[in-house]
């Protein structure tokens, strides 16, 4: 199934290749695009960045970013959602857009300092049950954010999913 009109994954200076594979075959498979925000702790030549995105990586519709400010100057982004465990305001309430950029910061330290000041408004978390739970993988927190943005912005979905191509491999 192809939609019109992607969504967009940003990853603030992402540091684990295998992770970035994983979220690239995710777009792929959601038509989504992704951006990389350098820099980034690992290079995209690197053979286990392709590994984990195996063979959906050469149609992985991706822009790589020299920093933050190179990122907004080139996209003029109008929407934000930025994902942290540092909010009390859940992704649950939040109503996405097309227009919507999902961003994630990386694996060791979240995103920088200064965004949750700046973007406080716009700072969303994943509700947490576990009693000595502190953050989700991040292949695992993009694809939680944006299947609720996919079902949200693609309501029929859910109507024609037992109609794709029956495969249901992973």
């Amino acid at each position: 199934m192809n939609w019109t009109k992607p969504l967009n994954i940003v990853l603030v200076n992402p540091e684990i290749p295998q992770n970035t594979g994983n979220i690239g075959r995710l777009c792929v498979c959601t038509n989504s695009k992704l951006h990389l925000i350098r820099p980034l702790g690992f290079s995209l030549d690197k053979k286990d960045i392709k590994r984990a995105g195996l063979d959906y990586w050469p149609h992985l519709n991706i822009a790589v970013h020299q920093s933050w400010e190179d990122f907004i100057s080139k996209e003029k982004p109008t929407s934000l959602f930025f994902a942290t465990t540092k909010s009390n305001k859940s992704y649950f309430n939040y109503h996405f857009t097309f227009e919507t950029y999902l961003i994630f910061g990386n694996e060791t330290r979240g995103l920088p300092s200064n965004f949750y000041q700046v973007y406080q408004n716009q700072c969303y978390t994943i509700p947490m049950l576990g009693e000595h739970s502190r953050s989700l993988n991040l292949a695992n927190a993009v694809s939680v954010v944006l299947f609720e943005a996919v079902r949200q912005l693609h309501p029929t979905l859910s109507k024609v999913a037992p109609m794709l191509s029956g495969n249901l491999s992973v």
